[in-house]
């Protein structure tokens, strides 16, 4: 555990959860952070903005640049991971950028964290363990065996194993987490919640892939960066701790209840197609990281997160909508 001042390196640290990850340090500890992002479409600048310079600086650099990350790393107390490419759709029209950022830039930062002899924590997803039936009451545990379905869930197991095998051979000072769906603030609206909450502030009918009957363990972004720096500070080095909120819910329920938030008929969407080798449902047993770490979720009021994050989207439509159109088009051309 890190007392008093120190830097802290956040990679991806312009991107949803990244974003709110630097936020949460600056709101619960004296440290400094430095950001690395490339600012691809989904790092952006913007949510950065009015952050005390004192404290947090932006580089903009690819986590594959090897001199650049030496560099940070060795400026550096600890190294949080969260730079990826992340979208499963995105993954399938085009797999090279997830390898180059998920695997090489894993390799990358391993390699400068070895050099240096820096603490690292790797963020990682519950889509590494492929997905489970609607009906199977198992839920996804530290030792679950890995069965990821798309390039995106592929190149983050492999990044996982990375970090376990320079854990192991070379004594780096490592953890991971793996954590189950996101919502809150600063999350890109090609995202299931906030497309639906931004098309209807435009008046939109919301969108829902296939039938709806796909379940995902809702976490809010908050409760996620509260439980990695709990890792960071108190976990054991070389261990994994997944982050859940017992927050199942199928994708019709979320669109249901967000229409109902948003003061519309419940049933005022339409069905577009599935998305492709859509997983059917994750699910998080986070006992490990409650027991050994005392980790509890704020928000354990999934509606009462989501009525936040509505919220957030209504007061922050400068911060979206440069970004809503071409998102908009995108599904379009896939009948989305």
């Amino acid at each position: 555990m890190m007392l008093g001042m120190g830097t802290y390196l956040v990679t991806g640290g312009a991107g949803f959860i990244g974003t709110n990850f630097v936020r949460h340090l600056l709101d619960h500890t004296e440290h400094r952070v430095i950001v690395l992002d490339a600012l691809t479409y989904a790092g952006n600048k913007a949510s950065l903005e009015g952050l005390p310079a004192d404290r947090v600086s932006l580089v903009v650099g690819n986590v594959c640049d090897a001199d650049l990350v030496d560099r940070l790393v060795a400026d550096s107390d600890v190294v949080v991971h969260f730079a990826a490419e992340s979208h499963n759709d995105n993954s399938l029209n085009d797999p090279s950028p997830f390898i180059q950022t998920n695997l090489v830039g894993t390799f990358t930062l391993l390699q400068a964290v070895r050099k240096h002899d820096k603490r690292y924590h790797h963020i990682s997803t519950d889509e590494v363990y492929g997905d489970l039936e609607l009906d199977d009451p198992e839920r996804f545990h530290e030792t679950t065996p890995y069965n990821p379905s798309s390039p995106y869930s592929s190149s983050k197991a492999g990044s996982d194993l990375l970090v376990r095998a320079w854990v192991r051979s070379f004594g780096v000072r490592a953890t991971i987490s793996n954590c189950s769906n996101n919502y809150g603030p600063f999350q890109h609206v090609e995202k299931f919640i906030p497309r639906q909450v931004t098309n209807l502030i435009d008046g939109v009918r919301p969108k829902l892939y296939g039938a709806g009957q796909n379940v995902r363990d809702w976490i809010h972004v908050d409760d996620h960066n509260a439980a990695v720096l709990r890792i960071i500070e108190s976990g054991r080095l070389g261990e994994t701790y997944l982050i859940g909120a017992d927050g199942e819910k199928n994708n019709k329920d979320v669109i249901e209840l967000i229409l109902q938030l948003m003061g519309q008929p419940a049933d005022a969407y339409d069905h577009v197609n599935d998305r492709p080798g859509h997983d059917m449902r994750y699910a998080i047993d986070s006992t490990k990281l409650r027991t050994e770490l005392g980790w509890q979720p704020r928000f354990r009021d999934f509606e009462a997160g989501l009525a936040a994050t509505i919220d957030w989207y209504r007061a922050n439509e400068a911060w979206w909508r440069p970004m809503k159109e071409a998102t908009e088009a995108k599904y379009a051309r896939t009948g989305q």
